[in-house]
């Protein structure tokens, strides 16, 4: 997508502070964290939603996840983390490029 800010991060375009990369994903800081640990992963092709995911698709995301599951304690989140999807804007979607946030590196309660 030509104005996608997650394109123009995953293409080097814009600045990030990657944390892990693969051939699927990239995990990078948020710019505006709401935990002390807040980390966007993005799936490289631009997809706006779950839903325009095709099966190979999302069998390749999965795998990409389950291997980053396998990452995240080795980023400050040993003592656990929450995954959030926002789809949508009513639902919070600032960005229109699927993408997980990852939250943790303190105790959350469900608002947070």
């Amino acid at each position: 997508m030509d104005n996608c800010v997650f394109c123009k991060i995953i293409a080097g375009e814009i600045p990030s502070r990657k944390v892990y990369e693969n051939e699927e994903i990239v995990v990078f800081e948020d710019i505006e964290p709401i935990t002390r640990i807040h980390l966007l992963c993005v799936p490289k092709e631009h997809y706006k939603t779950i839903a325009e995911l095709n099966e190979f698709r999302a069998e390749t995301l999965g795998r990409a996840f389950y291997t980053l599951g396998k990452v995240l304690p080795s980023l400050g989140l040993q003592d656990g983390y929450r995954i959030v999807i926002n789809q949508g804007e009513q639902a919070g979607q600032t960005v229109p490029h699927l993408h997980l946030h990852i939250l943790g590196g303190e105790k959350l309660g469900w608002g947070k």
